[in-house]
């Protein structure tokens, strides 16, 4: 079938600039006609009878229906004028005529086509699920001019939203059988409008710079793919000048005003300059300032003496808003819920200062009247309610409610920026709280693939469930996969048991870990330790903010090493580990032991947040008793503390520290042997300690080839090459780790990547250890495996001859000459700085660290750069 295709709107397309007024044809397939399409006829004729022609949808009494001519009327021109335009308003004809004869009317209409689709063309930055919904057409509609053309307004609107001020769109028609219509915006996007340039006339206190940086608006410019926001928005520009102002105010200029602010495009449409014109003014101080209070539970002087502001001081507003809310606070921690504090401004322009008075409005003492829970439509009542640090008929307190608000939303199972809110109850002392929370999803199922520059690749699972049946309960299952560790746990947790304040705990875990060392530049794997255990805790909270934790913990252990670590040196028959392949320390930790460990814990946290902390500080005591039955017998104990601020623009500085000790309380039996096993000592290196590669950190044993440089048979030389060497870490009974890290903030399109940039500082050492037993061989050991004949032996010979007794075949070397050195053992800091990021990236979080050691002792192994990458599928 034919179709044919044609503008509907004539002149250019609408574009996102202000243009001509542009129109719409009524008629899709033909131009508007440029006389009146009526009939002429004698003034004053009666009419008979109206009749209409070409209707195809709609019913002719409809369509008189619309018009105000009746039979019996004189017919006149101006009434079919009048009629004319009442059928043209009702948008559903592309055309009308009316013609009579004799007095019989004949109004002839061309319905409007009726919408089959809409196509979008030319869209590549806004996707069809982005413009579609904002269309008002849809098919079987009826096209009108006037829907067309509002729709082609809000998808300009739309690109002008995302900074695209260039962005055309040009409707379409594609005429189709039994007058159906395709319609079709061809879209040309343009380029991202960027602010090119920020102009600022009247500042003279402050350079254009300075109040370019409180400006969310940014120019375009080097780096600023990561500051971001240098699309224009009209939106922004009035927050801007917003924040002029507030720059001002708290700088002490109380009559800075904006003159004007105007934003101006470019000639190539691309970009825009904007204009600020600013009027300073006068510079204030602070004159008297005090507090008015209508409360006789509050003293005016006691309060006024609380001020951080003082006369003389420079005038700040944002001080001022700051005061007014630790006042409202203040009164609302005694009960007074529904007080109000209003300041009272006296400028002085003579001596140019501000006078501010804090008035406390009279309120009665509210007590709390009920708490109101809504929305939980899984979790219980009493999850939520136990959290409240207020209960019905207490007295009102601002600052328990306000903690309150941040227990359940520690609870991670409703909205983000949940709030109790507080309206009036039934009498004026009265106040009703209510939670009005939104259920959001509790379960997690994740599976993530990565790969670790310190455990290559890396695979975990977990499903977790942190708010089973909605009562408050976590359940998790966790598997995790890499090169040198797999770990499988099952956990309960059970925060209120009994609905009493005392929490219940419980893990069933297997962990294999493999220790590797350094040889050839590559990593070979030592010895493995399995530990397959339970453990179960409780705790109760001490106050507010300290809790105790009690914990018991069951473990068995297996330390085993590879073959090539053992031999039968001695003849005997019997393979046992080998000193001199393994090295003493090594061969002195295998075997099987099981480890009864009695802990307890002191936690004090404060922190504002969990997972991504601004404010506050928290600090854990742990300590363990291992005795209480099985093998293994210490006492080991930690510290850890940690403190961040908000210094302000965004910026997050956080102190860390941690340290511990283990003191054995058994004596293993052999000279030169640490009382404390391998497998519980302390390490210390990447990812605890950056600058250093895992466990690159403390006592080692390096053994360094000795070379035979001669040629004359005597091993005497110390090889120098470091990736020659092999290097065990050995670990001690303490140590300790501090670090200072000061994260930075970016601008909003480095935030929308997931950027988080810092800088760091880290110290620490571990140290501690009994000096192990070193050795120097220095002659090859070779393995005989045939005799004088060639034939196989039963039993390996080992001896310093690299030939075998048939004189052809060589013997296989099993160790090279070698020394070995003690290296590490010191509590001297070793000291790394860099900066790392994280970006949660389209592969997962990635998190890469480029450091520096600047201070570390000899044996210790740095490393500048790490990184680790997961995804999720």
């Amino acid at each position: 079938m034919a179709s044919m295709a044609v503008a509907l709107m004539a002149g250019t397309a609408l574009s996102a600039v202000p243009a001509a007024a542009q129109d719409v044809p009524a008629d899709p397939a033909a131009a508007p006609q440029q006389a009146p399409a009526t009939a002429p006829a004698p003034q004053g004729q009666i009419i008979q009878t109206i009749s209409v022609s070409g209707a195809q949808r709609l019913e002719p009494q409809t369509i008189l229906s619309y018009i105000s001519m009746r039979p019996g009327e004189p017919y006149t021109t101006a009434k079919a004028d009048a009629a004319l335009r009442d059928l043209y308003a009702t948008e559903l004809f592309s055309d009308v005529r009316i013609g009579q004869d004799s007095g019989n009317v004949v109004i002839e209409v061309q319905e409007n086509p009726v919408i089959n689709r809409i196509v979008l063309e030319g869209n590549k930055r806004l996707k069809n699920d982005k413009i579609l919904p904002e269309i008002r057409l849809a098919p079987r509609q009826i096209y009108t001019r006037s829907k067309v053309r509002a729709d082609v307004a809000r998808i300009i609107e739309l690109y002008k939203r995302q900074g695209r001020f260039a962005a055309t769109v040009e409707p379409q028609a594609v005429m189709l059988d039994q007058n159906r219509v395709d319609i079709v915006f061809e879209i040309t996007e343009g380029p991202k409008s960027k602010v090119r340039q920020i102009n600022i006339i009247g500042n003279e206190q402050f350079s254009d710079g300075e109040l370019r940086g409180e400006m969310l608006t940014k120019q375009t410019g080097f780096l600023t793919f990561l500051t971001g926001n240098t699309s224009y928005d009209p939106d922004k520009l009035a927050f801007d000048q917003q924040n002029l102002r507030r720059f001002y105010l708290t700088q002490g200029y109380a009559d800075f005003r904006v003159v004007s602010a105007v934003a101006e495009l470019t000639p190539d449409r691309k970009d825009f300059i904007i204009t600020y014109v600013v009027e300073e003014g006068e510079r204030y101080k602070f004159g008297d300032v005090e507090v008015e209070s209508e409360i006789r539970d509050f003293d005016d002087a006691a309060l006024t003496a609380t001020l951080p502001m003082k006369t003389g001081d420079w005038y700040n507003a944002e001080q001022v808003e700051n005061t007014i809310e630790s006042l409202a606070e203040t009164i609302g921690a005694f009960g007074y819920a529904f007080g109000e504090v209003q300041p009272r401004y006296n400028p002085n322009r003579e001596d140019l200062t501000m006078d501010v008075t804090f008035q406390i409005a009279e309120a009665p003492r509210v007590y709390v009247e009920r708490i109101d829970i809504n929305g939980n439509t899984l979790t219980q009542d009493k999850v939520i309610r136990r959290e409240f640090r207020l209960a019905e008929g207490d007295a009102f307190n601002s600052l328990q409610v306000r903690r309150s608000t941040a227990r359940i939303n520690s609870l991670g199972y409703f909205q983000e920026n949940f709030e109790v809110e507080q309206g009036p109850g039934s009498a004026p002392d009265r106040v009703v709280l209510t939670a009005n929370v939104e259920e959001r999803p509790t379960g997690e199922l994740q599976l993530s693939a990565g790969f670790s520059s310190l455990e290559r690749f890396i695979l975990q699972g977990s499903i977790r469930q942190n708010n089973f049946r909605g009562r408050g309960q976590s359940v998790g299952l966790s598997l995790n996969y890499s090169r040198f560790s797999k770990s499988a746990q099952v956990s309960f947790t059970e925060p209120y048991v009994f609905d009493s304040n005392i929490s219940f705990g419980a893990d069933i875990y297997r962990r294999d870990f493999n220790s590797f060392n350094r040889f050839n530049n590559s990593r070979n794997t030592t010895y493995e330790n399995s530990s397959t255990g339970f453990s179960v805790r409780a705790g109760t909270a001490l106050s507010e903010y300290m809790q105790f934790i009690g914990r018991y913990t069951l473990q068995v252990e297996d330390v085993t090493l590879g073959q090539q670590y053992f031999a039968d040196l001695d003849g005997d028959g019997v393979r046992t580990c080998e000193p001199l392949i393994a090295g003493r320390y090594l061969c002195d930790a295998l075997g099987k032991r099981t480890s009864s460990i009695l802990g307890a814990s002191l936690v004090y946290d404060t922190l504002n947040n969990r997972l991504r902390p601004s404010a506050g500080h928290r600090v854990v005591l742990n300590g363990d008793f291992a005795g209480l039955g099985g093998s293994v017998k210490y006492l080991r104990g930690k510290l850890n503390a940690s403190k961040f601020w908000g210094v302000g623009s965004g910026f997050i500085f956080s102190l860390q520290g941690e340290g511990g000790y283990i003191h054995a309380l058994s004596d293993r039996a052999g000279a030169n042997i640490d009382d404390v096993r391998l497998t519980d000592r302390f390490f210390l290196g990447n990812p605890q300690m950056r600058g250093f590669d895992i466990r690159g950190v403390g006592p080692r044993v390096i053994r360094k080839p000795l070379l035979d440089t001669n040629g004359d048979g005597i091993f005497e030389t110390v090889s120098d090459d470091r990736d020659t060497w092999t290097d065990d870490a050995l670990g001690g009974r303490a140590y300790y780790l501090g670090r200072a890290e000061l994260e930075i903030p970016l601008g909003s399109g480095a935030r929308e990547l997931g950027l988080r940039p810092s800088i760091f500082v880290d110290a620490g050492a571990v140290f501690g250890l009994t000096d192990p037993v070193t050795q120097t061989f220095d002659q090859p050991l070779y393995a005989q495996r045939v005799d004088a004949n060639g034939d196989p032996l039963d039993e390996i010979i080992y001896t310093n001859d690299p030939l075998a007794p048939d004189g052809e075949t060589q013997n296989q070397r099993i160790i090279s000459p070698f020394t070995e050195q003690f290296l590490g053992d010191s509590p001297k800091p070793r000291v790394a700085v860099g900066i790392g990021v994280n970006w949660n990236s389209p592969f997962g979080p990635l998190r890469i660290d480029l450091s520096k050691a600047l201070l570390k002792e000899e044996g210790d192994d740095p490393r500048t750069f790490s990184f680790n990458v997961g995804t999720q599928f």
